[in-house]
């Protein structure tokens, strides 16, 4: 464990096995205890220490360390030692999985942007910092206009290849402090935080040119010309998500029965 050959080690001071921190006063102090100076607050108990490799790594170990008694005027001390590397390794493994494992629960499998439970999330916790702040955040649901009819006249694949260059233009075109989500189906969430009506309008209006700007192409090729339609709201202090969520939605309403391919607050 240490890297040393068994014949270095007998009949040298513990202290050449540990860390210099720990070197400094670990003789002292096995000395004091066992002269009865002062109760150990280390022998019997588990703990996680650390040691020196001869190459100078500092190995990570679990101890337990045992007061032997005496024997013909000798006091002895032992420990049980294991190698803690195995079992961190383990644990970054398992840290490393757990987080790729939240990801993608919080991430929508198509077009690898937020998904409605990230969203829901994002909106709970952004609508907390307006309430402490006192600053206004504007909350939005876009919707790909026709979308049946996309899906119906080039296939599904096509209406896929929509969703995916739809989501990457709204978060182009969005500010880096918005936050944009797909939230089921053909529609995106919309937050704004800090954000006043006209200017959340705006932003909104600066989105639906982007996905209109230009045809979108599919995977086989074939130009599809997509337009969005967006309904906003102002999330007011105590005002629940889906209450929010609500409001924007009967503005896509209205947006939809206005016409498509247009904003309404």
């Amino acid at each position: 464990l240490s890297g040393h050959p068994k014949q270095e080690l007998p009949g040298q001071s513990l202290d050449v096995l540990l860390p210099s921190a720990m070197a400094a006063y670990h003789t002292d102090y096995v000395r004091i205890f066992a002269q009865g100076g002062q109760p150990s607050a280390v022998l019997g108990k588990v703990r996680e220490f650390s040691i020196t490799h001869k190459d100078g790594r500092i190995i990570p170990i679990e101890m337990k360390a045992l007061d032997l008694g005496e024997h013909e005027g000798v006091r002895y001390f032992g420990a049980f030692l294991e190698d803690l590397r195995p079992r961190r390794r383990m644990e970054e493994k398992n840290a490393a999985l757990l987080t790729r494992l939240e990801q993608e629960a919080m991430t929508d499998a198509l077009t690898g942007i937020a998904n409605r439970r990230a969203f829901e999330a994002e909106a709970a916790q952004m609508m907390a910092r307006a309430q402490r702040s006192g600053t206004p955040v504007a909350v939005g649901i876009a919707d790909i206009d026709h979308f049946k009819i996309i899906n119906d006249d080039h296939g599904h694949p096509a209406g896929d290849s929509v969703l995916r260059t739809v989501a990457g233009r709204m978060i182009d075109a969005a500010r880096a402090t918005d936050f944009v989500a797909r939230i089921g189906g053909e529609e995106f969430g919309l937050l704004f935080p800090g954000t006043r009506a006209e200017t959340a309008v705006s932003i909104a209006q600066r989105i639906r040119e982007a996905i209109g700007a230009s045809p979108v192409l599919t995977e086989d090729g074939c130009e599809v010309c997509v337009t969005i339609s967006i309904g906003l709201a102002t999330m007011t202090p105590g005002m629940a998500v889906e209450e929010a969520l609500a409001a924007a939605a009967c503005a896509l309403y209205t947006a939809k029965e206005g016409g498509r391919k247009r904003v309404e607050m």
